[in-house]
Order: C-alpha cells, then structure tokens, then sequence
C-alpha cells in the first residue's frame, strides 16, 4: 500500500512513508494501518488506497478501522460534507437518547432544497461523528455526512446552517464547516 502514495507523503505527526516501511518490516501492522491511515487523511490518495486499507482492516478484524477506510472511499467518489452539529437536549423536545456515530444513524436534512408542493424537502445522510464513538442529547460534535444524493447537496457552503430531523421535528442543528468535491468520478451509490 505504501507503493500508492508518493515518496514525500507524511502524517501530520511528522511519520513518513519510509518510517511506515520500516513498521512493514517489523511487522508492526495495526501500526501500519493507523499510519496509513492517518498519511491517507492528509493529501489526496488513489481510491484503492482506501479499499486495499478496508480489507485489511477487515482481516486483522478491526471493524471500526475498515468502516472508516470505506467512508473516506465514499467521500472519494462522491465528496466531502463535515458539519459541527449541536444536538438539543431532550428537554429541548430532541433526542432521548445517544447515537453511534460511525454511519449508522441516517436522519432526515433541511439543507434549503424546496419539496415538489413548494414546502420544504429533507434529504437523507448517514453521519459519522469525528472524534467520538457517538453524540448525546445536548452534545456538539463535528461530523461527516454522506449524502444519499449528493448532487443535491453541492450548493451548500461553510456558514451554511441546516437542520436535522428524525422525523419532523428537528433534533440539532449543524453548521457547514467543509464542502469538497468528489476527488475522482464515480457513480452515485451506498457506503
């Protein structure tokens, strides 16, 4: 995997593609893996970067690690949504209870689109919370959404607000802090 990223690439943290060889050797590899990944989150890799890290997320069973190397794999073909989102307390009428925050959770969104009777649409995303294996009620997190139609979300900008929903009253609202477009084409799909 190292032979899909460019000599020069490195993490944030300063590690280098050399410094992840040297881990290889050493047979270091869930070290390897989160190295990757994280040089992976820093500039821009071919989309079978991401897969080849799924599969062996998957085969050293670290599901959390492969369903986030599947989401940067989305985020690829489709683009990047991130948000800092403000969920209201159950006392404010949200939520009653936390959620996961690895993309299992997909609300409903006023991002502005108009519904056919001239009301107001909401469109699907799955959310991934950053940071945190979830939310609760009254919680502020920044997340990632993953748009079923993300063409109809390309208008949004930072500073945007839109609304979640589970069902009709809003749970949270969320602030656009990242709109990016898709880094290679693909075709429009589910995670």
């Amino acid at each position: 995997m190292t032979d899909l990223l460019p000599e020069g690439a490195r993490a944030e943290n300063g590690i280098t593609v050399g410094d992840v060889r040297d881990y290889q050797r050493h047979q270091e590899w869930e070290l390897v893996l989160d190295l990757l990944m994280e040089i992976g989150d820093e500039r821009p890799v071919p989309l079978p970067f991401w897969s080849l890290l799924a599969d062996a997320a998957r085969q050293m069973m670290l599901q959390h690690s492969a369903d986030w190397c599947e989401w940067r794999a989305w985020e690829m073909q489709h683009g990047t949504f991130r948000a800092r989102l403000s969920l209201l307390s159950t006392q404010e009428g949200g939520r009653q209870t936390a959620f996961s925050g690895q993309g299992q959770l997909r609300p409903l969104w006023d991002i502005g689109n108009p519904a056919p009777d001239g009301g107001q649409a909401v469109n699907v995303a799955r959310l991934w919370v950053e940071d945190a294996l979830g939310l609760a009620p009254g919680e502020i997190g920044t997340v990632r959404l993953a748009p079923l139609c993300p063409e109809q979300w390309r208008h949004l900008k930072p500073g945007d607000v839109i609304t979640m929903h589970e069902g009709r009253p809003v749970v949270g609202t969320a602030t656009i802090t990242e709109v990016a477009p898709p880094a290679i084409t693909g075709r429009e799909g589910d995670l």
